[in-house]
């Protein structure tokens, strides 16, 4: 990794321990400065902290039983750890971790699914993008140099989806759930992928059902939002298809972004 450059990737690895041989290997020969995941289905008892440290890598841990889970990953110490989004004091899912690492903040985001979206999920995912968006009000506000990144379950527009008639009227591409996203970013951040790239069907997510991935037929979820001092500094942002295509694959693959030291 280049001196004068930081690589932040994010990963939903759909259960940590499951994926752990394809994680441990990707990360070796990826080499991000901090690894963001989200979906570790692991508690932090029994996440394996010795395999990523045997890499490099200090660990920071929001886990929950069986499902959801975030996780930090850091060459450099994490300072200042908040372990939950701010707003909710009743929400014990394990979805939102954050840090100053070096002289950036960084979070790892497990946003909500919120389907069905006729229902409390739905009203519980809309409630906590509200919670994100004064957060991220509060990172602007105090002038932060923030990367903002995790699966947000959230299809931004027609181009980051294989057949948007056929998501109408789910709860990753419903027109309130692109409203929302693009509230927050309405605030003044940037989001690094379409900052840099216009292709279309560029997916960070197949379906194992349907043969999504055999057929390409993808979304793109993943993403990362960046302050502006994050943003002046964006030098690069690409997806890593390969992890996907691998036996025992997660459902998503990594998204990198690579900003200036």
């Amino acid at each position: 990794m280049a001196e004068d450059q930081i690589t932040v990737a994010t990963w939903n690895v759909n259960s940590v321990n499951a994926r752990l041989e394809n994680v441990t290997s990707w990360l070796e020969k990826r080499q991000p400065d901090i690894a963001l995941l989200q979906e570790i289905k692991s508690q932090e008892e029994n996440f394996p902290t010795l395999a990523f440290e045997a890499l490099g890598y200090k660990c920071t841990i929001v886990g929950q039983k069986s499902y959801n889970g975030v996780a930090l990953l850091s060459k450099r110490p994490a300072e200042d750890v908040l372990t939950a989004l701010p707003g909710d004091a009743d929400d014990d899912q394990a979805r939102y971790v954050e840090a100053r690492v070096g002289d950036i903040r960084v979070a790892s985001i497990y946003l909500p699914n919120g389907n069905p979206s006729n229902g409390p999920k739905y009203t519980y995912k809309l409630d906590w993008m509200d919670r994100l968006r004064d957060h991220a009000q509060h990172l602007l506000e105090t002038e932060q140099t923030a990367v903002l990144g995790g699966d947000y379950n959230v299809i931004p527009a027609d181009e980051d989806c294989y057949d948007p008639a056929d998501w109408s009227d789910d709860a990753l591409f419903k027109l309130e759930t692109r409203r929302k996203f693009r509230s927050i970013e309405n605030l003044g951040f940037t989001e690094a992928f379409r900052a840099l790239s216009d292709t279309p069907h560029a997916y960070t997510f197949w379906d194992y059902q349907g043969r999504g991935w055999e057929s390409d037929k993808g979304i793109r979820i993943d993403h990362f939002l960046l302050t502006p001092k994050a943003a002046d500094r964006l030098v690069a942002c690409e997806i890593d298809r390969e992890p996907r295509g691998l036996p025992k694959a997660s459902d998503h693959t990594p998204v990198i972004c690579t900003i200036a030291a």
